[in-house]
Order: C-alpha cells, then structure tokens, then sequence
C-alpha cells in the first residue's frame, strides 16, 4: 500500500501540470470512444504515462501495460495503475529476457489496438505471436526510433495493420523532442554526473529535432557544441547555427561529453572510443541501447567499475584511460532523471488519446500502412494547451480568409 500511495502521489503531481489531457480524459469519461476495446500497450512506465492510461480507461477501454525500457518505470506509479484496474507487465531494473516476457504478458490480453514505444510490441505481434494479428485492427508509435522500423515494416508489405505517427506532429517534434528531450537529457547527465557544462566540449551525434534541443540546451549551459551528422541538409543547418560540424572520427579525440541522438546504432563505435580522451563521459538519448557499441567497450576495458556513481559506470582501458558510460547505454533522460516535464508530455499524450480516438473510429476504412495524426488533431492539442495557460491569439478576419482562399488579388 505504501508503494501505491507514492505512486498516487506521483501521478497527482504530473497531473497538475497535465491540463489538456485532464480535460481530454473527462471528456472521453462522458463520450465513451473507446467502449469495449482492448489496448496493449509498451510505454514508459511514469507518472505521465499513468495519466494517459487513465484518459483511456475512461474512454473505456480495457488495458495491459508493459515497459518500454527497464530501467524508465516507476516502480511505484505501476503498482498505482494496478489498482486504477489495469493490468502492469513492469518492474524496474529487469534483465531482457523478463522485459520481452513483460510484453508477451501484455499481447495476452488479445488486443484491438495497440500503443507501442519503440515498436518492440508491434515487432513481436509479427514475429512470435502472429496468432493475435487477425485481431488487431491500428496501433499508434510513439517514438522516432519506432516510427523508422515501421515504415520499413510497410515498405516491405510486413505491416498488417493501420499505425499512426504519433511522433511525426508539430506539437511532438516541437515539444516532446526539441524541448523536453533537450531538457531532460541534460537533466539525466548532470543527476548522474554532478559536471559543470560551461566550458566542455560536448559532442552531439544527430542534429534532428531531439538533437537540436540538446545541442540548443548544452550551448546555453556554456557548453562549446559539435555536431556530427551523416544528412548534408541538418548537417547545413547545424553549421548556419553556429555549430561545429565534422566527422564522429574527428570529435571523438576533443569531446568531452558525448550524447547520440539518432535513432541508429553503433553511432560512437571501437575506433571512436580508442581515440578519447581520459575521463570522455558517454550518454545516450536515442530510444535503445545500440547507439554506442557498449559491447566494443566492454571487450576494449581492462576493467569496469560499476556504480561510482548511479548510474555511471566507468570503464578503465590497458593503457590507463578511463571512459564513463551513463545508463548503461541506454536513455539517460528516463534512466538518471524522470523523463520529459509533465508539461511536455500534455501535449504528446493528449495527441495520443485523441489519435487513439480517432483510430478507433476510423480503423474500418485504413489500409495496413503508417499514417500522419490529422492535423486538426495537432491544432486542437496546440489551442487547448493555449487555453489552459491563459495565452490568446489572433483571429483571421473575413477580409484576410477570404485573401488566403483566392488567387484574383493581385498586387
């Protein structure tokens, strides 16, 4: 009961900064979108997520949840969900073989749709339990890391049913990724490390939207900031910012902090690694743990160190150096702090349950594919969240939409 009292608590907390998505679970409370339906979903496990699952317990559907990474969940928040009645497939700290059984637990439930954080549940519905894909009728990703393995999953006609984009809304790339991953990466590095930014070499690996807040968030810290990128135009940008640009292969012998954020694996590989510098410190905010080849640096070490710090290992190599791994490789934002700001996650949840919403409603017609969240989704979420916090904006007038709607008016 203590562990589900900390956890209430927890969620009440988020909640007070969560206005949209409060206001979204009250209405779907009275309009029932989501009657009858079963959900299967993989997502962190916080305080944030809890007020999603209430929204769509309240729409009323009926939910098994399992983490999307071990190390994020709340162990408290989840006991807390169990007692909202529904099913948590989650425990902090588990080795992989218990977080895949995690989200078997949660495909028993034989969902309609599901809610997936890095497509590991939509990848095992299509590899080992095949016998539930006749029941699934959409699903919604989250994440940028998920939303690649989708699309490739539909290029190659492997995908069986509708997924929406969740990640891909200006609301998500702008909030979630810009400003709450620029945050809340920092914030896991600083909680691990205790180091002073100003001054420090920082290397940022990816300049999209994720890697444009981290690298926006190290140079205000007084951070000198590289960026490395393998795309000609973000790479271009980058450098009309104001970043240094160049090769992994070149900035790993001056950096001296660096955070991938890409999507990809084996970013910082053996080579980069056998060029830093003693005391390189390694984070990653990318969704899995392949970004830096943890495996390349455990065979290079002559030692490892565990916990000397939480959440930093350090890793001595033969000839003295010593590298500091945070989070074991994997996303320090969830793993050494709390994630994103609830006031962040508002608005990537509440586009979430309206999506959910709208899936449900629409599914019938959609074809096995990934698709884009209606744009008057995205408004929607941007003019609640306006609302909520007291900001007004312009209207077009008469005069200016009937302008916009034609093209006889010239100059």
């Amino acid at each position: 009961m203590d562990l589900s009292d900390s956890g209430e608590r927890q969620i009440s907390w988020a909640a007070r900064s969560m206005p949209v998505l409060t206001a979204i679970g009250e209405r779907f409370a009275v309009e029932r979108p989501l009657e009858g339906l079963r959900i299967a979903a993989c997502l962190h496990v916080t305080a944030e997520t809890a007020v999603l699952m209430g929204a769509l317990k309240a729409a009323g559907a009926e939910i098994a949840l399992a983490a999307s990474n071990p190390l994020s969940t709340q162990d408290d928040v989840a006991e807390a969900l169990r007692g909202y009645g529904i099913a948590v497939h989650a425990k902090a700290g588990v080795d992989m073989a218990t977080y895949y059984r995690h989200i078997h637990q949660a495909l028993d439930l034989g969902p309609d749709l599901v809610l997936d954080d890095g497509c590991d549940l939509v990848n095992i519905l299509h590899t080992e339990r095949t016998d539930l894909l006749a029941g699934v009728s959409g699903g919604c990703e989250e994440t940028t890391t998920g939303i690649i393995r989708l699309r490739q999953m539909a290029a190659e006609k492997a995908l069986t049913f509708p997924v929406v984009a969740v990640n891909d809304t200006r609301t998500k790339r702008m909030f979630d990724n810009r400003y709450g991953t620029g945050q809340s990466t920092l914030d896991g590095i600083m909680r691990a490390t205790n180091i002073m930014l100003a001054g420090r070499t920082v290397v940022v690996a990816g300049f999209g939207f994720c890697g444009r807040g981290v690298a926006e968030r190290a140079k205000g810290l007084g951070a000198r900031v590289i960026v490395t990128e393998i795309d000609a135009v973000k790479a271009l940008d980058a450098t009309l910012q104001g970043y240094e640009v160049c090769p992994m292969e070149r900035a790993a012998t001056t950096g001296d902090l660096f955070i991938t954020v890409t999507g990809n694996r084996d970013v910082i590989r053996a080579e980069h690694l056998a060029a830093m510098k003693d005391g390189a410190i390694l984070a990653n905010a990318g969704h899995f743990d392949v970004e830096i080849d943890v495996r390349a640096l455990d065979e290079m070490a002559h030692e490892v160190r565990r916990g000397v710090r939480p959440n930093t290992d350090e890793y001595v190599l033969p000839d003295g150096r010593k590298l500091l791994l945070l989070a074991e490789g994997r996303l320090v934002n969830l793993t050494a702090a709390e994630g994103h700001p609830a006031a962040v996650m508002d608005m990537s949840f509440s586009a979430h349950a309206l999506a959910v919403a709208w899936l449900a409603r629409e599914r019938a017609g959609l074809a096995p594919g990934v698709y884009d969240v209606p744009e008057d989704i995205d408004h929607e979420v941007a003019r609640l969240k306006l609302a909520a916090t007291g900001i007004g904006i312009d209207v077009l007038t008469v005069d200016q939409r009937a302008y916009l709607h034609s093209w006889r008016a010239g100059s």
